[in-house]
C-alpha cells in the first residue's frame, strides 16, 4: 500500500441554503477542491452522505454528483450515519493507496433544512437500533442524555463543568467564515439555556445545517513542489449499534480501537497530536472521545476544559474551527469538514485560531451513538 496525500480542499458555509439543492452544494465544494489541487478531474468520487434518500428523496447520489460536477468517473455514496464523511475518506484512501485509482475526490454533503425538525429527528434516529431503540421512542438526544446523566453520577461532575466544551467551540467559530454560529457564549448563557433532555440543554447540542466539504487525494510520491499533507493513519472500528448492549456504556470502545490503530500506523501517540477535531455532537461526546483517545483518564476529561487545555493555545486544542457545536453538523459532511480543518491547521491557514507550529493533527468521526468510529491522523511534511 502506498502513502496518500491531500492536495486540495474545499468547503461551503454551513447554513440554511434554501436556494441550493444537495447536488449544487456538493459540486460547490468539489469545484473548490479541484481548484485548490490544480486539477480538472479525478479517477473516482466518494460521496459521504446519510439522509439523501429520506430528506431529499434522492438516492444514487454518487452518479448524480459526478454528473452535476461534469466528471465522467466512477462515483459511489458511502453511508455510515454521522460517520459517513470519515467512511467516504477511508474508502477513497484505500482505493488510491492500493493503486486502483491515481486520484480521488471525497465529498461529504448533507442538506437537512428542507424538512421539519420532527422529520429530521426521525431521519437521524434511523442510525440507532430500529427494533430496540427507535421503536421505544428514543432519539440521539435522549441517548446522549442518558450517557451524560450516568457520567455525572459516576464521576461527580456538575452540568456546568461541561460548559467549557461549548464555550471554546463558539469562541473558535467566530473566526471561521464557514461556520454556522458566530456568537460567543458565557457560562451564564450555558447554565440558563433551554433544557432539551435533562441534563442536556440547547448549548450542549450541535446544530444541523446544509453544507459540503471536499478533499482531493493522490499518491504521496506524486506530490512535487508543495507542502505534503500525508494521511499517516486511518482506522475504522465498530461497536454495538444499540447503546444498551455495550459492556461499558461510558467508554467509546470503537473510538479507542480506531485511535489506537491510527496511532500505530502513524507511529505517534496522544502526546504527539497538535490538534484534534473530535466529534462534539453533544458535550458528553467530547468528554468520552478525549478519554477513549488517551488524552484524559476515565471520568476526568471535563478538567481539560476547565483548565484551558482545549483552546488553540492549550495542550490539546480541539474544535479549533468551531467543531460540530458551532461550525455546525450537516451529518454526512461532518467527517470531511473535520479533515479539511485539520489540513488548514497544518498549513497555517487558521488565523486567530491557529495552533502554533501544528504538524500532526487528528480527526475522529462518529456514526450513531458510537457504533461506527473512524480516526484519521495527518502529518505535514
Amino acid at each position: 500500500m502506498q502513502a496518500v496525500a491531500i492536495i486540495g480542499i474545499g468547503q461551503t458555509k454551513i447554513d440554511e441554503q434554501w436556494d441550493k439543492s444537495i447536488r449544487q452544494i456538493a459540486v460547490e465544494a468539489i469545484h473548490a477542491a479541484l481548484k485548490d489541487a490544480g486539477r480538472e478531474t479525478a479517477d473516482g468520487i466518494f460521496v459521504g452522505n446519510m439522509m439523501s434518500g429520506i430528506i431529499n428523496s434522492q438516492n444514487n447520489l454518487g452518479p448524480l454528483v459526478a454528473h452535476w460536477a461534469g466528471l465522467k468517473v466512477p462515483a459511489v455514496k458511502v453511508d455510515a450515519a454521522c460517520g459517513s464523511g470519515g467512511a467516504a475518506l477511508r474508502s477513497g484512501l484505500m482505493a488510491v493507496a492500493s493503486g486502483e485509482l491515481e486520484s480521488a475526490l471525497v465529498v461529504g454533503v448533507e442538506k437537512m433544512t428542507d424538512r421539519s425538525p420532527h422529520e429530521v429527528t426521525a431521519a437521524l434516529a434511523t442510525a440507532a437500533d430500529a427494533d430496540y431503540e427507535v421503536e421505544m421512542g428514543v432519539t440521539f438526544i435522549g441517548l446522549s442524555a442518558l450517557m451524560m446523566r450516568r457520567y455525572m453520577h459516576e464521576y461527580g461532575w456538575k452540568h456546568a463543568d461541561f460548559a467549557p466544551f461549548a464555550i471554546n467551540a463558539h469562541a473558535n467559530a467566530l473566526h471561521n467564515p464557514y461556520a454556522r454560529l458566530h456568537h460567543k457564549i458565557t457560562l451564564d448563557d450555558f447554565e440558563k439555556s433551554v433544557m432539551i433532555a435533562t441534563p442536556i440543554n440547547l448549548l450542549d447540542a450541535s446544530p444541523i445545517g446544509d453544507g459540503a466539504a471536499a478533499l482531493y487525494i493522490v499518491p504521496a510520491d506524486s506530490v512535487r513542489g508543495r507542502t505534503r499533507i500525508l494521511i499517516a493513519g486511518s482506522a475504522s472500528a465498530t461497536d454495538t449499534i444499540a447503546f444498551h448492549s455495550r459492556r461499558e456504556p461510558l467508554f467509546l470502545a470503537a473510538a479507542y480501537q480506531s485511535a489506537t490503530e491510527a496511532y500505530r500506523q502513524a507511529g505517534v501517540g496522544p502526546e504527539d497530536i497538535d490538534v484534534f477535531e473530535l466529534h462534539d455532537a453533544f458535550t458528553i461526546m467530547s468528554a468520552l472521545s478525549l478519554e477513549a483517545c488517551g488524552f484524559a483518564e476515565r471520568g476526568q476529561s471535563p478538567r481539560l476544559g476547565l483548565d484551558g487545555s482545549l483552546t488553540p493555545t492549550g495542550s490539546i486544542p480541539v474544535m479549533t474551527r468551531g467543531g460540530l457545536k458551532a461550525r455546525g453538523h450537516p451529518v454526512g459532511a461532518t467527517g470531511v469538514y473535520q479533515v479539511v480543518e485539520v489540513v488548514q491547521q497544518l498549513l497555517g491557514e487558521c488565523g486567530e485560531t491557529q495552533v502554533p507550529e501544528a504538524r500532526i493533527g487528528m480527526a475522529q468521526n462518529i456514526g450513531g451513538s458510537g457504533a461506527t468510529i473512524i480516526t484519521h491522523i495527518l502529518k505535514r511534511e
